[in-house]
């Protein structure tokens, strides 16, 4: 009925298409039939005998002689493939494997549920560090700004001390030379090297002084009064 009902629709496209020629038309029609037809019939399976493969035979392939297809004879003929079902059971060491990887990639829920407890715990903890990191930096910002804004300023005056003792410097070179040099020539180089040599005899000077001057004002002290 339902080849019947196929055709019918079948003739009826065909007859929809003006360009196609009837025997082109025709062959379609066969082969849509045909393959409508088709009903091929299920296998079934020779329980009665069964195709055993030989393993002591060098002709059986390797993988066939394996205990995985062991495994499926045994599902697909039952008891009638010879295959002993103890021996598809898995071997201790086999079954440890398996039990570990289900605990590797299959835990319990109570593991879950620790597993999640200790990394909030940590979470936590690196947060709560973090809060008290930021919070002692925040407490210590005031004194850092007020020694940044003090570095700057001795910074700021330590430049103009040393230009204006630059500039000093070349006024002096100007004076005795008679023109104005260039800081990097050996003229003024030798220059300055003078002026610090006696600007370090004159403070050594005024240090011997002022040690002279605290010994002869310190009061004298009789030897009998010390006794």
């Amino acid at each position: 009925m339902a080849a019947s009902v196929l055709c019918r629709r079948t003739a009826v496209l065909c007859r929809t298409f003006r360009g196609v020629s009837p025997q082109a038309a025709g062959c379609q029609c066969g082969t849509v039939l045909q393959t409508a037809g088709y009903n091929p019939k299920p296998l079934r399976l020779n329980l009665r005998d069964p195709h055993i493969p030989d393993k002591r035979s060098d002709a059986t392939p390797e993988w066939q002689k394996t205990a995985r297809y062991d495994g499926k004879l045994f599902g697909r003929y039952g008891s009638a493939s010879g295959v002993d079902p103890a021996s598809l059971w898995p071997s201790p060491g086999q079954l440890d494997g398996i039990i570990a990887e289900e605990k590797q990639w299959q835990p319990p829920l109570e593991e879950m549920l620790r597993s999640m407890e200790l990394q909030e715990k940590e979470e936590t903890e690196k947060r709560r560090a973090k809060e008290r990191v930021i919070a002692a930096n925040m407490a210590k910002m005031p004194k850092m700004i007020s020694d940044w804004r003090r570095e700057k300023r001795e910074t700021k005056q330590r430049l103009k001390e040393d230009k204006d003792r630059r500039g000093k410097l070349l006024n002096q070179a100007r004076e005795r030379f008679g023109y104005a040099l260039d800081p990097r020539s050996p003229k003024f180089v030798e220059m300055v090297a003078e002026i610090e040599a006696e600007d370090k005899k004159k403070r050594k000077l005024m240090k011997r002084r002022q040690k002279e001057e605290q010994t002869a004002g310190a009061p004298v002290t009789s030897p009998a009064a010390s006794s």
